[in-house]
């Protein structure tokens, strides 16, 4: 099975403050499988650092209030073509971000409130038959292989 996962999660300082989201769980899942980075937010021409991101509604506002939706749409876009040319079938992506999160997202407030939704990315994703798991699955073991 060909996996693409959040580079963040992997170790790239592709995060918004310019870190990473390192994941122990999923690089010990990755040890033997084939997979490539993504990250849409960058994709999506934004920097790394940048401004933190939130969804509301169906726009990403940032923490100054600009709406960064496009930069957002595009990444997804770019970034669900590709997985389409590569032949992709699974996703880990990095819980609860404005573009990858996964059943959760922050709420808009930038006060650390968790909603039901998904992230840019992963909700075009899942309109394309792709299969999604988040570091918290790996982590769980809720995955089969």
């Amino acid at each position: 099975m060909k996996i693409a996962v959040s580079a963040c999660l992997v170790g790239k300082n592709t995060k918004y403050d310019g870190n990473n989201n390192y994941n122990k769980a999923v690089m010990e899942y990755l040890k033997d499988k084939e997979y490539i980075l993504i990250c849409p937010e960058v994709t999506g021409g934004l920097p790394t650092p940048r401004v933190p991101s939130e969804r509301v509604n169906d726009k990403v506002i940032n923490k100054e209030n600009i709406d960064v939706t496009h930069n957002f749409v595009i990444g997804a876009s770019k970034t669900i073509e590709e997985l389409k040319k590569q032949n992709i079938e699974l996703v880990i992506v990095k819980s609860k971000s404005p573009s990858c999160g996964y059943k959760q997202i922050y709420d808009g407030s930038f006060t650390g409130t968790i909603i039901e939704g998904n992230g840019v990315f992963t909700e075009l994703a899942v309109k394309n038959g792709l299969k999604i798991l988040t570091e918290k699955d790996i982590e769980n073991k809720k995955f089969a292989d």
